[in-house]
Parts: structure tokens; sequence; C-alpha cells
């Protein structure tokens, strides 16, 4: 589980300490999963290979940049509850719930399909943070609701190279990443 301070002193106006606690656990972790997904990325970005090297190669370096800044208002609005985020590498693998992205050097339709799952998980732990403070805090939900307005936004351009032209996703079933690449390649071979 994340480190909390159990000393914590001060919060924002109106909030009690223990639901800023509460807050500054969820955001945390939220911070380990941005982390995650902006290493991932740029993992993906050097390890892409084929025809569509370069689209996907680009397509990818404005959502770090977009993610990373994620990682910054998080880390900050942590701090604002008066906690003390944690970014290192470290903390992120000891308190992380997920497994290491498991594809390394790849077509790119095989990083986008296990890229799609990535992003999925994100997005529901990010949708139940965004629920949980509905009540409790509406400036973290509010943050929340913008970051998922771009983690959703990436998701789509990545799922367009997914989708047939008929809406099915090539991904859909999958419950690995590398099922999803495997998916992903063997519906890209199977059209003309």
């Amino acid at each position: 589980m994340p480190s909390e301070r159990s000393d914590l002193t001060y919060t924002v106006p109106g909030m009690s300490t223990q639901d800023s606690q509460q807050i500054i656990g969820m955001l945390q972790m939220r911070l380990h999963s941005l982390n995650d997904l902006h290493l991932t990325l740029k993992h993906i970005h050097w390890n892409v290979v084929g025809p569509h090297f370069i689209a996907v190669h680009e397509m990818l370096d404005p959502q770090v940049d977009k993610v990373r800044g994620m990682t910054d208002d998080i880390a900050e609005r942590i701090s604002t509850l008066g906690g003390e985020p944690n970014g290192t590498p470290g903390a992120l693998v000891n308190e992380r719930t997920w497994n290491d992205y498991s594809i390394g050097r790849a077509e790119s339709i095989e990083h986008l399909g296990a890229l799609d799952l990535v992003y999925t998980a994100v997005i529901q732990d990010h949708r139940e943070a965004m629920q949980a403070t509905e009540t409790s805090d509406p400036v973290t939900q509010d943050m929340l609701i913008e970051q998922l307005r771009g983690l959703e936004l990436f998701q789509w351009f990545v799922r367009a190279h997914l989708e047939s032209s008929g809406g099915r996703l090539s991904t859909r079933g999958a419950t690995t990443e590398t099922a999803a690449a495997g998916q992903a390649a063997d519906q890209a071979r199977d059209q003309p």
C-alpha cells in the first residue's frame, strides 16, 4: 500500500485531515499509475518497428508530455493537501498493483494492441478515483475529470489503429497485453 504520513498537520481549509489522508493515498496510486504510463509510452516509442513505425513513434511523444504534466498536477495536489508525493522508482515498483509492461521490440500494431489494455486499466482506476472524490473533494475531482478527458482521447488515438471499418475492436475480449498484441496483429494480417 502507498505510504501515508500519519502526522498530517494541515490540509486545505474545509477538509478534514482524515478525508485528506484518504485522498492523498488514492492520489499517490494515481501518481504511480501515470508515472508508469509515461515510462511505458516511452518504452513503446523506443521499441516500435514496422511499416507504421513513424506514425506511432510520433503519436506517442505528445502523449508522454501530457501524461508527465498530469503527474506533476497530481504531485502538487498531494502537497497542497498536506501530503508528501513519492515519485521514486522504488516506491512505484513496491506499491503498484499491476505488472510491468510485457512487450519488447514489436510491430506497431502489437504495441498498440497492448497499449489499449494499458489505457483501459489506467482510465478505469482514474474513474474510480474521480467518483470517490465526488463529495469529499470536488477540486481533486475536477483535476481527475480533466485528466480523464486527455487519457480517453489518447486511447481513442490508439483504438483508431485497432478498429475495423465495421467498428470491431481487434483487442476485444483480450485480458493480457500479449493476447491483445496477438489479436491486433492477427486482425492486421487478415485485412486486405
